[in-house]
């Protein structure tokens, strides 16, 4: 990497095909031996030979791209006399304060855990992210652990696992913990924009652990729920069938106590489990003679195996199906009560879509972000994207899905956060809260693709985050109960409560 400063005229000498130099940024780069090298051609080079390519560089290529090693090496020297312009401005709606500057929900401790939560997936997670997640490279171990070091962990489940011992992101106190803290940590896991990554970092452990610290035995607690907390094991929710979906009362698997009563034998088949392919834990559904129980089944080399499921999104989400065969189950490791096991997984759900809500939304924000930012920087028939009236509009419809969504969620926290543990009133709320942001995804998959054009179509450049989010934004509307499901339970809730006395028109 070169250190020297040359004048404009001094590089414009260099623009020929076998001497070849740019200007991008106030950086002098020598691309004579790479242009054969270039993704994308000679050819493009050559029409900037010599010259300040800066604007036609951000034309064609993400802000990242010129900071990568293997294109820094290309730099010879800066630009003399070069003044940076000035910092760029915020893009609008990228952010839930953009337009909320003021709020009642949070407080000093949730800005501390945000910029803490930042700070680690910044450095931790997203130099790798896309790539991780465009080849299906599984999150490491040695992560997991850096997360169940760090607290984020301990943070997806919230104050029950202050038992742990492990301090929080951002110094933040387990007993001022709340679900605004939670709010913020699944919206920053988002927030890189690799649905399918951040699903398998942390999205079975989020759905699969809590049963077992809220519903299992101290010995459970300690034996199994420290080590996942710590990051040195994985664990996941297996509830799923291929003959049960949202229909969880039908599901097949089969577990049957031994004579001496000493353990279970569990038969069986789930399918679509997020991060089953590397769990070492599976908190399952099972049918025993006395009713439906939840098991926590320990990975076992020849009766517990599972394969990987290729679905739209990114397999690093280590979506399996999961065979049980002849699978052995300590009686100790019996989740509660046999029998209560669909009340527990019931419990669960209600968590479980609320997460998925805020995660969804805010990969819709994350589309909000990537749209603003290209139509800014687009120009087309002699004009920037965003100049174009119809332009405006599309974004305007996906602001307003996104940000009453998201208005819907801060209201449905709060309540979260003012309601006993085990209320009823929120099965509602919280189904009609996901429906109503899988519906709004849609709309912004729609008019990002048609802002984008053909690059919403490609995997790689300056439509990636967008081709990746139009082929996996549907995984919100199927998995945890499809959008059927969710709107016909708000109503049901909703009738329940008019009794057989209803108001007359």
């Amino acid at each position: 990497m070169g250190t020297a400063e040359y004048s404009a005229a001094e590089v414009a000498k260099h623009n020929t095909t076998d001497d070849l130099w740019i200007i991008i940024d106030g950086d002098v780069y020598d691309l004579s031996r790479f242009k054969d090298l270039h993704p994308g051609g000679a050819p493009p080079l050559k029409l900037v030979a010599g010259k300040d390519a800066t604007k036609d560089f951000y034309a064609l290529h993400r802000k990242e791209v010129i900071g990568m090693p293997r294109y820094q090496r290309l730099k010879v020297g800066t630009l003399r006399g070069y003044k940076a312009p000035p910092p760029p401005a915020p893009t609008p709606y990228a952010s839930p304060t953009y337009m909320r500057k003021v709020s009642p929900y949070y407080n000093e401790s949730h800005h501390r855990f945000r910029k803490a939560m930042r700070d680690f997936i910044d450095r931790e997670i997203v130099p790798t992210a896309a790539d991780d997640d465009e080849n299906g490279i599984d999150p490491s171990p040695e992560l997991h652990k850096e997360m169940g070091e760090a607290g984020i962990l301990c943070a997806a489940i919230g104050k029950a696992a202050a038992f742990s011992g492990i301090p929080l992101p951002g110094g933040v106190a387990y007993e001022e913990f709340d679900y605004f803290h939670d709010l913020i940590g699944a919206e920053e896991m988002k927030r890189p924009g690799t649905y399918g990554l951040s699903d398998g970092i942390i999205g079975g452990f989020s759905i699969g652990l809590p049963p077992v610290i809220n519903f299992g035995s101290e010995d459970l607690r300690q034996r199994i729920a420290l080590p996942c907390l710590k990051g040195e094991k994985r664990i996941c929710l297996a509830i799923s069938e291929p003959y049960a979906g949202s229909d969880v009362s039908s599901i097949k698997t089969e577990a049957v106590l031994s004579p001496d009563g000493s353990h279970y034998v569990v038969n069986g088949v789930k399918k679509w489990i997020t991060s089953g392919r590397y769990s070492d834990y599976f908190t399952t559904l099972v049918n025993t003679e006395k009713g439906f129980a939840l098991l926590l089944i320990e990975r076992q080399d020849d009766q517990v195996s599972t394969k990987a499921i290729k679905t739209s999104y990114s397999s690093t989400a280590g979506t399996a199906y999961v065979e049980f065969n002849d699978a052995i189950v300590p009686v100790q490791n019996v989740v509660g009560e046999v029998g209560k096991g669909f009340h527990y997984t019931m419990s669960n759900f209600n968590h479980e879509r609320w997460g998925m809500a805020v995660a969804g939304n805010a990969m819709s924000r994350k589309m909000v972000e990537e749209a603003f930012k290209w139509a800014a920087g687009r120009e087309i028939f002699r004009k920037r994207l965003i100049d174009q009236p119809v332009i405006r509009f599309k974004l305007g419809q996906m602001v307003a899905e996104v940000e009453s969504v998201h208005s819907m969620i801060e209201d449905v926290t709060y309540q979260m956060n003012n309601s006993p543990k085990e209320s009823k009133d929120l099965i509602g709320p919280i189904a009609i809260l996901k429906y109503k942001q899988t519906r709004a995804a849609e709309l912004v998959a729609d008019n990002i693709c048609q802002i984008f054009g053909g690059r919403a179509l490609t995997r790689t450049g300056m439509g990636k985050f967008v081709e990746k989010f139009h082929r996996s934004h549907k995984m919100q509307s199927i998995l945890g109960g499809s959008e059927e499901i969710m709107a016909d339970l708000a109503i049901r809730e909703a009738v329940k409560g008019m009794g057989r006395n209803p108001a007359r028109l």
